[in-house]
């Protein structure tokens, strides 16, 4: 028996704003909203849903909270381009409202940006599985 990765959650102080972000960086629509305190974005089909056998592509869920982010991710996001090359990518994440951001990486093949709420993710140059 095994799990399936379905949603990531996300503590953030704006629900709404942070998940039209993401919307317009994954090509995500809205699945759910309570009250503003809680948004869910997925992709906008998923073929036979959670009880899909295979791979599902996991939906986002930003809670609101009253503290703010301290310190570096643990966990963060890598994009893989879809449709670009990695440099027109990171200018239209940049043109967002992500920030490019220093996280000790040094010289990489990535590049490292954060959401607007400060939440660090990598750009790929080539498709890594």
């Amino acid at each position: 028996m095994t799990s399936k990765f379905t949603e990531l959650a996300v503590d953030c102080a704006d629900p709404v704003g942070l998940a039209q972000f993401w919307c317009a960086v994954l090509g995500y629509e809205v699945q759910g909203n309570d009250a503003d305190e809680v948004v869910t974005i997925g992709p906008p089909q998923v073929p036979e849903g959670r009880d899909r056998p295979g791979p599902v592509p996991p939906t986002l869920t930003f809670a609101r909270v009253p503290e703010g982010k301290i310190v570096k991710n643990r966990l963060h996001l890598d994009l893989n381009p879809a449709d670009a090359d990695q440099d027109e990518e990171v200018r239209r994440l940049l043109a967002l409202g992500a920030r490019r951001a220093d996280v000790g990486q040094g010289e990489q093949s990535w590049v490292v940006l954060t959401d607007p709420a400060g939440n660090e993710f990598c750009v790929l140059a080539a498709r890594c599985p």
